[in-house]
């Protein structure tokens, strides 16, 4: 696939604190050059918190705890979490499991919400924004579902279904925005890159000389 034309522009190289395969498929489609550092931190929403803050926490202290070990860097933390009926919605612990949410989700609507982060110790940068996005849900029979998870693919995805990969069947309908139902929402990730001056377009390339 063809990759948008930016580059980094600053001194300040790009870490994305995630080892989420979706994820750095889109910074790579933006043709970024970037390191991949996974952050382990206790992901445990605390009492009452509601998913906005519980993202936008994840995704803050995911950025600032690589951030911290490479404080010349800019690093990219992210968190999504699906919301159903005010339950958080993780990832399946097993076949059964994966069903049952599947099941309760039908003929709904769920909310996915995103927290994206940047820091930068030595620019003191630290700038988080959310985004939610409404997933609605078709209905199919325990037969087309069964089938869906026996396919493995909802196994490792919060809310047991991909809308990237097999799993887009089953979605009737998305308001807001869709690359933030993958896990990244990219119209605010590339905004705030362009607004902090860490990539630019690199057009010139592609003009005649």
């Amino acid at each position: 696939m063809e990759k948008l034309p930016f580059c980094n522009c600053q001194k300040n190289s790009i870490i994305l604190a995630s080892a989420s395969p979706r994820r750095q498929d889109f910074l790579r489609r933006l043709g970024l050059d970037f390191q991949i550092i996974p952050a382990d931190i206790d992901e445990i929403p605390l009492p009452d918190e509601s998913g906005e803050d519980f993202v936008s926490r994840m995704a803050a202290d995911k950025a600032k705890t690589i951030g911290k070990i490479h404080p010349d860097k800019v690093v990219i933390g992210a968190d999504t979490i699906i919301c159903f009926q005010g339950e958080f919605l993780g990832k399946p612990e097993n076949q059964e499991h994966a069903l049952a949410m599947l099941k309760k989700m039908q003929a709904t609507s769920h909310l996915v919400i995103t927290g994206v982060s940047l820091f930068c110790e030595d620019r003191q940068l630290a700038q988080t924004i959310t985004e939610t996005s409404t997933v609605s849900f078709a209905n199919f029979s325990d037969e087309i579902l069964k089938a869906y998870v026996s396919s493995g693919e909802p196994m490792d995805k919060s809310g047991a279904y991909a809308i990237q990969g097999i799993g887009s069947f089953l979605i009737k309908e998305i308001k807001g925005s869709c690359s933030n139902v993958i896990g990244l929402p990219m119209h605010h990730l590339v905004s705030l890159l362009l607004e902090h001056k860490i990539i630019a377009s690199n057009q010139s390339k592609y003009l005649p000389k």
